[in-house]
């Protein structure tokens, strides 16, 4: 205020004589400081400014002209007004007009001017200050909390290690000062951790830290600005303790459980390589599925050799040297068989073991082209010089000790030795072809085919080529009469020694040794033959990154995966999986181990990573059973048998195949379906207990068979007076073939159970001297995988239909003939009282009693009927009508109601009987083998005696024993 009375006094002693002499009335402008500066607390309205607000005019004390009327503010939209507190004095005050916030604007800058009041009391004539720079400072409170900036921290640590900082929290403040806006200091909240935080926010353990003690943290973190503010949340602190690093394979499954039919399942989707960190310049990755346990080295189809063959579309004409032993093969039932592994037939030889295969069998000529085939196993040979171990060998039968041709190994060498005759070459020709290849010792099963063009011969071994490494020349021999011997297992020595005997004897195991002359075989076929069923497998190729490389060995055993970048392998590990193609797989165990290599920079093998060791379990698949259905007998007039295309046995047969899905007992129509006879309580009250049996649970599958074989049973078949054979045409546009002799049919190849049942359909009996035949039996069974899964075996009896002098009816009642079986009569008297509940008054007792009766004679006279049916047979024009008319119920035992019959076969109405009393249902039948009879006069009147109610019914003959 002083200021101000000092200013205004030296103002009017200026101008005050001047007004004084007169003039005009407002000179001049008013006055006002060049610049001020001022402060304002946020969310208050007072400015505080420096210098105060004052505006002086030089025509004061002149009213209105003297007297300061208004401040006016300009620029930026500022929030402040300038209000005038005394008009004479000239001060005023700065305020907001609005919100003022730090947050929003620490400062403002505008422009200010004074305004006089002008000339009068109307403000004519006024004038305005120069402008004046406000500068204007907003200061802060503390109205925030520290926030953190995020919701949750996360970090892990490696077990035993002191770590400066493991992790930094980081906490920020809304308020605009440096005072509240700062974080001056974190605070862990959680008492007695291992753990302490600095005032930049940076955690760290006091103690060393142990995986086993404790596998992870909690603590909850807070912090406080400069003002001394808390923050709202705390916020949680989660700390993992990691085992000490070691670099290996993480993440993977030490089983992995494979589903038969599921295709191609991941071995490892989860598993990634941890190399701690240090910097890598290439990776290496080697998966080997060991299967050598499994089969002839891994999964394989199983079916025979011929078989094989046929369906790998090799040419015909191979003779095998090693088949399963039979009637027909028996010069291998000496040898020992090591055939429990998924019904493969392997023979093993222990160097006291061999064959001679006889001469019928024996390939008379080679040609110039021919091949040889066989599955080996075999190892190294004891014994510091090893001897020959001759594979097979044809020699000398007598006299002499020459080998013509043979396959021997030698010191793990593998040697095919040919000889020529004189007769067919007359120069120094190569004899002796030496291969020198780890797979012949290393004790595992190899696929070996030697296809000889001569003078050139090739090795496959698995399907790979192999020439070999030294071929020595040798003179034809000689021409003799020398009959030879071809011997599997050793060598024959049948001259030049006191005792023919076995020499030169193979240790190891062999499996489907052939021969084939004449031809040999393509490098397709070769493949095929050997191809196993199961390996690895990478899916989704596409997705693989470009820097990854991989390959497989021909088996698909062994994959071998390569890249540069640890990201990349990893999801190429993840890709790989295990796959095998057949229907029914071989369960069991696969081994897989993993070799990891880790490549440095400047370094071969910088990280030693361990192997890592699995298995697959294969899972036992649902066993198949395969079932044959049709007519079990056969009945035909001689003049059928007769006929150049003798008859159908087999032309009503079915073959189906099921597996279980679930356990518990299956229904009646499960059971005939499947060809089983079902319980006699089944049969006497189907509706009962069939429906309550009934269950899901079995499941009818489609798959391949690979033989069926109808075998004579008793004497063999006199090919002077009968044949059992099939055309060559039903075999066409299939993969089957078939061989016959005289103790029956072989049809064989894999094809599926329809092209089988065409087949066995199409097999025609053929006897022209019926009249020595009471009857002929065939057995027939079929087979999937060589012997694996087999079917049922299935009975059908030939015999011929015999005509008789018509015989007198007789009553049945009085006496029962001698070939009919007694009937238990209280079993049905049971199933018929089955349905009613309480005592029966009178009239339903007599009702049940004539009913009783009725069906005694009914069962009586229909197994006469039976009888007749057998002796006399029936057409078979007649049976072709049978097959369109009758329905037969296969369900239940029901009796056809047929006192007397013409046994000549005349057909005359039948009168039906009702038995509405006994709950029987009302349907149409026919007598067995399609004959129909008439009924008798006293066959009427019993039925009308027995109040009419007698009816037809049907009865399934499939159930009734004669």
């Amino acid at each position: 205020m002083a200021k101000v009375a000092v200013s205004f006094l030296l103002f009017w002693l200026f101008w005050g004589p001047r007004c004084a002499l007169g003039g005009k009335v407002n000179k001049h402008k008013p006055w006002i400081e060049a610049s001020y500066h001022g402060v304002i607390t946020e969310n208050m309205d007072t400015v505080l400014l420096d210098p105060p607000l004052v505006a002086l005019d030089k025509d004061a004390p002149v009213p209105f002209a003297g007297e300061i009327c208004a401040f006016k503010i300009y620029g930026q939209a500022a929030p402040f007004e300038a209000v005038v507190l005394n008009r004479t004095s000239g001060e005023g005050v700065l305020r907001a007009s609005g919100p003022v916030d730090c947050e929003s604007q620490k400062e403002y800058t505008f422009i200010i001017q004074a305004y006089d009041c002008g000339a009068g009391p109307t403000g004519a004539d006024w004038k305005k200050s120069h402008k004046a720079v406000v500068h204007v400072q907003v200061d802060d409170v503390n109205e925030f909390c520290p926030l953190f900036r995020e919701p949750r921290y996360k970090s892990s640590v490696v077990e035993g290690k002191i770590y400066d900082s493991i992790l930094q929290v980081e906490a920020w403040d809304q308020d605009c000062s440096p005072q509240y806006s700062q974080i001056c200091n974190y605070d862990i909240v959680t008492a007695g951790t291992p753990f302490a935080i600095d005032r930049n926010g940076n955690i760290r353990n006091t103690e060393r830290l142990s995986f086993d003690k404790q596998q992870s943290y909690k603590i909850m973190v807070t912090a406080f600005d400069c003002g001394q503010k808390r923050a709202k949340e705390d916020v949680a602190v989660h700390v993992d303790v990691q085992p000490v690093c070691k670099p290996g394979w993480q993440g993977w499954a030490k089983r992995v459980d494979y589903e038969p039919g599921t295709g191609s399942k991941p071995l490892f989707p989860k598993m990634h390589l941890e190399t701690c960190g240090g910097p890598l310049s290439g990776i290496k990755v080697m998966l080997e599925l060991q299967t050598s346990h499994i089969g002839k080295g891994c999964d394989r189809e199983t079916y025979s050799e011929k078989s094989l063959q046929k369906l790998c579309g090799a040419a015909s004409g191979s003779t095998d040297l090693l088949p399963a032993p039979s009637p027909a093969t028996n010069w291998t039932a000496s040898l020992l068989t090591d055939s429990g592994r998924d019904s493969d037939l392997i023979y093993k030889f222990a160097g006291r073991q061999a064959a001679n295969i006889p001469d019928l069998v024996v390939p008379q000529n080679l040609t110039d082209q021919f091949t040889v085939a066989t599955w080996m196993k075999h190892g190294p040979s004891p014994g510091l010089r090893a001897e020959k171990e001759t594979l097979l060998c044809n020699s000398d039968k007598t006299e002499m000790n020459r080998h013509h041709y043979s396959l021997y190994i030698h010191n793990c060498r593998l040697v095919f030795l040919l000889r020529r005759d004189f007769s067919q070459l007359d120069t120094f020709r190569p004899a002796e072809f030496h291969w020198k290849l780890e797979q012949i010792c290393d004790k595992e099963w190899h696929y070996y085919v030697i296809n000889v063009e001569f003078p050139a011969v090739t090795l496959f071994v698995d399907g790979v080529t192999y020439e070999p490494y030294l071929v020595t020349d040798d003179w034809p021999f000689h021409a003799s009469k020398i009959d030879s011997q071809l011997t599997v297992g050793a060598c024959w020595q049948g001259g030049e020694v006191a005792t023919p005997r076995f020499t030169q004897y193979f240790r190891g195991s062999l499996s489907g040794l052939t021969i084939r002359p004449g031809r040999i075989e393509t490098q397709k076929v070769i493949s095929c033959l050997q191809a196993c069923k199961e390996g690895l497998d990478i899916n989704s190729l596409e997705s693989l990154a470009k820097d990854i490389k991989f390959h497989f060995n021909p088996a698909q055993s062994v994959l071998v995966v390569e890249g540069e970048d640890q990201g990349s392998i990893n999801t190429a590990m993840t890709k790989v999986s295990y796959i095998n193609s057949r229907q029914f797989p071989t369960p069991g165990l696969r081994r897989l181990h993993i070799a990891t290599t880790v490549l440095c920079f400047g370094e071969d093998a910088c990280l030693s990573i361990p192997d890592v060791k699995a298995v697959v379990v294969v899972q036992p698949p649902s066993e198949p059973r395969i079932t044959i259905t049709g007519s079990n007998r056969l009945v035909r007039p001689a003049a059928d048998l007769r006929s150049p295309v003798g008859v159908a046995p087999f032309k009503e047969l079915h073959l189906t195949s099921t597996v279980m899905k679930g356990d518990g007992f299956a229904g009646c129509e499960t059971l005939q379906r499947a060809g089983s006879v079902c319980p006699a309580t089944l049969l006497i009250s189907p509706p009962l207990f069939c429906h309550a049996a009934r269950r899901p649970g079995v499941t009818e599958v489609m798959h391949n068979l690979d033989y069926c074989d109808i075998l004579v049973i008793g004497d063999e078949l006199d090919p002077e007076r009968e044949s059992l054979l099939i055309h060559h045409g039903a075999l066409l546009g299939k993969h089957l073939d078939a061989t016959n002799s005289t103790s029956g049919i072989s049809i064989y190849g894999v094809d599926s159970m329809a092209h089988y049942e065409q087949a066995l359909r199409q097999v025609r009996y053929r006897n022209w001297r019926p009249a020595t035949l009471t009857e002929r039996r065939f057995r027939l069974t079929c087979s999937e995988l060589n012997g694996r899964y087999t079917s049922n075996e299935f009975i059908l009896e030939v015999s011929v239909l015999h005509h008789l002098k018509p015989v007198e009816h007789v009553n049945h009642m009085a006496a029962q003939p001698q070939y009919l079986r007694p009937v238990h009569h209280p079993l049905m008297i049971h199933a018929l009282n089955a349905h009613m509940s309480g005592p029966a008054p009178p009239a339903a007792t007599v009702v049940i009693v004539v009913c009783i009766a009725a069906l005694v004679v009914m069962v009586v006279i229909g197994v006469y009927r039976i009888h007749a049916t057998h002796q006399e047979g029936s057409r078979e024009e007649e049976e072709d009508a049978k097959e369109a008319e009758v329905d037969w119920d296969k369900s239940a035992l029901t009796i056809t109601v047929n006192p007397m019959e013409n046994v000549k076969g005349a057909q005359a109405p039948r009168e039906e009987a009702s038995g509405g009393q006994c709950g029987e249902e009302e349907d149409d039948g026919e007598d067995v083998g399609g004959m129909a009879s008439a009924e008798s006069d006293n066959s009427d009147e019993e039925e009308e005696g027995q109040m009419g109610m007698a009816k037809e019914q049907k009865w399934d003959s499939s159930f009734m024993t004669y």
